[in-house]
This record gives structure tokens, sequence and C-alpha cells, in this order.
């Protein structure tokens, strides 16, 4: 072939290859970006940061769009992207909205500005998920494309992503894992799930907590970050490893690359793909760990028994499985009946807290109002068992004995622990606690655990037979949240096995006889003070939670005091 044919034939091809991905292009119906500033922030007061909306041509406001949100901004070229992939139908219809961390400006041109990235993308707790949700994701729906369309967001989870780079990732996943119901596809690269704000943390929480419904995609290179907080390559897979273990929707890509985002760029697009694959349908939750799986049934969630009280407290089964709870503001005692519903037991209980039944059949209760403690017989008459000290909780042995917290109230007077003996004598048998609170028996009825709600500590004692206690030790270590200085640990209840339950900020820490917290069970509305067994067979958990009272079924049976005691299998060491 002469050289001019053959220049005219690679000319040819290069301005039909030129067309074609001129014609391609214009195929790709291209979205636009809406820029503002927000400054408007409660929940980071006095910042300022940026936000780019991306809205796809082919969205319409009569159907509310699915949601991205990242964090630092537009990244991996993601508006391109996600033009080819609504076009492809490989994604749904989905505005994206790319938020820069808040800085709170200087006051001269002589002082820093006050740049506040690490503390809402690094830090644990539901305070970023709260500013996106109560706060920016409002304001952006008050805004509008340049031809006026309205933006109108999903509010379902499974509608919504969210992801970053680095303190943007976790800051995602952080999001996702405090409200899975409005976040359940998370985008992850290089991620900071290292010690600069408790990060490190989420390998083991993973594990242990009930899961959770979130799809989540990795990335990471074995070059990313090495220094004081950590290593970030170790930290991502030990979060797949952790994420896989609880039985978790995750994928990885593991590379060489460093702490850039060359690696996530490549392959954000296939990440968008596996994320919403198989939209509409739902992400769910796995089937946790071992030790989860040996408590929970599967398909049997949580179910509300009655709502609208002021502070409910002092769960309480008796022989026949019936549970007896209080509501503490109002100053009443309700009962749970066979068939589920709830009739009042006592119109006025003194405003009675901590409870629990006697061998003899009858309720033993703390009476705020008259700082007693008071045996309700079933015709609700009562007698006065002790006085003189305003108790929290109590425990009543298969003798009678009764154990009973004494908090110190006021903040300084001495924090006891009260034994009562079936005979009616009482003595201070423990002081020097915070905060002494929720208390329980062992199965065998050997050992007494009371909770430091002031602390991350419950303690355990062994029980003599004069009802003194001996061998105090803070025993069952329990997870704090970020944002709270101690566990709140309040009520304590045993199953027949030996694991102690304890309910805390986190929802209810299952712990084994050694002290170790296997599992968390957090409740539907994320409070609970304090719980029981109840039921015919003692195998459903009531938990009293705020204004609520959930119940929910489960593997296990409860230990009750009145009931003779038994001994549980020796625990793993």
């Amino acid at each position: 072939m002469p050289k001019s044919t053959l220049v005219r034939a690679i000319c040819v091809l290069c301005v039909s290859s030129w067309l074609a991905a001129i014609v391609q292009a214009q195929e790709i119906p291209q979205g636009e970006i809406v820029k503002y500033t927000f400054d408007q922030s409660k929940i980071f007061p006095g910042t300022t940061r940026e936000v780019s909306i991306y809205i796809p041509r082919q969205y319409d406001p009569a159907t509310p769009a699915c949601l991205y949100v990242n964090q630092d901004g537009v990244q991996y070229k993601a508006p391109e992207v996600f033009d080819e992939l609504i076009h492809k139908g490989e994604m749904p219809v989905t505005i994206g909205v790319f938020v820069t961390p808040g800085v709170v400006k200087a006051t001269s041109d002589q002082a820093l500005p006050r740049y506040n990235r690490s503390f809402e993308y690094d830090g644990l707790g539901d305070g970023y998920a709260r500013f996106l949700l109560e706060e920016l994701l409002p304001n952006v729906e008050t805004r509008q494309s340049t031809d006026g369309r309205a933006i109108k967001l999903s509010k379902k989870g499974n509608d919504r992503a969210i992801g970053g780079a680095s303190s943007g990732a976790i800051c995602a996943f952080t999001a996702a894992w405090e409200r899975p119901d409005s976040f359940r596809r998370v985008f992850s690269a290089v991620g900071t799930y290292v010690g600069l704000r408790g990060g490190h943390s989420y390998s083991t929480l993973i594990r242990k907590y009930e899961p959770k419904p979130i799809r989540i995609f990795l990335e990471d290179g074995s070059n990313d970050l090495n220094i004081y907080a950590g290593d970030w390559w170790t930290a991502n897979q030990a979060m797949e490893r952790s994420l896989t273990f609880a039985g978790y929707e995750v994928t990885h890509e593991w590379g060489e690359g460093g702490h850039n985002a060359e690696a996530a760029t490549k392959l954000f697009p296939a990440a968008m793909r596996w994320l919403w694959k198989d939209w509409p349908a739902e992400v769910k939750a796995g089937p946790g760990s071992p030790q989860l799986q040996e408590l929970l049934i599967p398909g049997e969630d949580w179910k509300l028994v009655g709502e609208g009280y002021k502070f409910t407290e002092g769960p309480a089964v008796n022989a026949k499985g019936q549970v007896f709870f209080n509501d503490v503001g109002a100053g009443k005692t309700y009962q749970v009946t066979s068939e589920g519903t709830v009739k009042e037991f006592l119109g006025n209980s003194k405003r009675g807290d901590g409870q629990a039944f006697g061998p003899d059949g009858r309720l033993y209760a703390n009476a705020g109002e008259t700082s007693q403690v008071l045996a309700w017989d079933p015709s609700g008459q009562s007698k006065v068992i002790a006085d003189g000290f305003r108790g929290n909780d109590l425990v009543v042995n298969h003798q009678g004995g009764i154990y009973v917290t004494n908090p110190g109230w006021n903040g300084t007077d001495p924090s006891n622990v009260y034994y009562i003996s079936p005979t009616g004598e009482k003595k201070v048998v423990d002081t020097g606690l915070k905060f002494s609170n929720g208390v329980c028996l062992s199965p065998d009825q050997s050992l007494l655990y009371v909770a430091d709600s002031r602390t991350h500590w419950v303690y355990s004692y062994q029980v003599q037979p004069d009802g003194s206690l001996n061998h105090k030790q803070k025993y069952f270590h329990l997870h704090v949240p970020d944002s709270a200085e101690d566990s709140g640990a309040d009520g304590i209840r045993c199953d027949r096995d030996g694991r102690v339950w304890i309910a805390t900020r986190l929802g209810l820490q299952v712990c084994d006889q050694p002290g170790r917290v296997n599992c968390i069970i957090p409740t539907p509305n994320g409070k609970v003070s304090n719980l029981t067994f109840g039921g015919e067979n003692f195998d459903t958990l009531y938990c009293t939670c705020g204004d609520r009272v959930y119940s929910r079924k489960v593997k296990v049976k409860g230990a009750n005091g009145w009931d003779a005691p038994n001994k549980p299998t020796t625990p793993r060491l």
C-alpha cells in the first residue's frame, strides 16, 4: 500500500473514532452541578462548607431520587461516572451531594480558622449523621436545578449511599453504622479505621453488635499510611475480616497504592455497580457472630409491648412468667397479660423503681416516694420491708434475702449496697462505687453482680452464708459510646447458662461469666434501662426503654432469683 494511502486510512480511522466518541458523549445525558455555601449548622456551630449537588438529566421530581453523599467534595470523577451508569441502567437515578468539611472562619487575618475535618469525620457517634439528616439534606431539598426542577430525595435507607476517602471514608461508615435506616450502601477508600478518634474500635464492635443492614465496598493499598495513629493497611483488612465474620455483605479491592485517590478513582464505577446491584431489592443484615446466633432467633425481631409512658423501669417476672414494670414518672405499676396486653396493677406505686419477685410470690419494690422497700401481694396491698434509704434496684434470692443498691443520689452521699435478711435485718454489705445501680445473682446464687453506672465496670462479689460479700472485683468490662464518659450500666439479668445481660447506653451488652462482652444488642429506640426474661418458658426478653417497653423471643432462658439455684457449665477461659 502506498504511503499516502496508508496515511489517509489512518486519518479516516482517527476521525471515525473521534466522531464515535462524540456520538457516544452526545448519547449520554449529562447532569448538572449546583454549588452553594452552607453556614447554618447548629450541630457544628460556626462552620462554613461548600456543597455541590449533582442532578442527573433523567431526574423527574415526581419520583424522589436515590441519594449519594460524598465527603470532601467532588471526587472520583463521580458526576461523569453517574452520567454513564444512570444512562446504562447500572445504577438508579441518583442525586449526588458532595460536601466539604466544616471550617470555622478565623476572627482576623492574624488568626487561623478552626478546621473541623477530623472532628466531624474521624469521631464516632451520630453527630455527623444528624448533621446530614437534620440540617444539610433538608437544606438541599430547598434547592432546584437551573431548569426549575425541585430536589426531592428518597428517605429510604435502601435508596441511599454514602462514601469518601481516608477520614471521609470512616465518616461515611459511621453515618451508616449509626443510621442504617438512612444509609445502607457505603464506599470506603483508604479508610481511616485507626486510633485518631476511636475508629480502631470498629473492627471489634462489628464482631459484637447485632448486624445492621449495610453493604460496604472497601479499597486500600499496601503502601497506605503507617504512622502514630496506626497502620491503615492492616486496619482496613481488619475491617474486612470483621465484616465478613459478622455476615455483612462486603467486598474489597486491595492493591499496592498509597494514601491517595488514584485507585479509588479507577474502580469507582465498578464499586457503584456493586453497591447498587439488584436495587431496589433491600440490603439485608447478616446472621451475626456464632455468639449472637446462640441467642437470637432468625426472623424474630423486637415487638412493641406498650408506649406513651413517662419513664419505664423495674421489669420483673413471677413464677408464672408474668411481667410487671413501673412507670416511675407516673407512679404506676403495670402488668403484661398472657395475651400480651398491658393493664394497670398499681394506681399508686409510691414511685416504684427497681423491683423483683420473691419466692413467696410477692413483688418487692423500691418506693422512691417514701424511701422504703415494699412487698406487694397479688391484691395490691403493701408491707414495709425496710426503710431509711432510697433504693434503686434490687434482687431477691431463693431464700428471701434481698440485695438493694442505694446509689448516693445527690452525688455526695456514699453509694451503698444493702442486704436485708429473710427476717428483716438490714446492713450495708458494700460501699464505694460511684453510682451503684443494677443488681442480680449468678444462676447458682454464689455471686452478686452490681453495675456501677458512672464507670464502664460491673462488679462481682462472692456471696457469703450470712449475706455479706467478699472478694469484690471490677469484673465485667463494658463498652462506652463515644458520646459519653461512662457505660450507663443499669439493670442486669443472667440467663441459665451464666451469661450476664446488662442494659447500657449502647443497648444490651451480653457478657460471658469471665467478664467479657460477647454481644451487643441495640433496642429499636436506642434506649434501655432494664430487662427481664418473661413468658411461660422465661425465654422472652422484656426491656424498659424510656417511654416504651419492647419484647423479643430468644433462644435462652432467664435465671430467676426466686428459683432454685442451678450451676451453669464451666465457661471457656
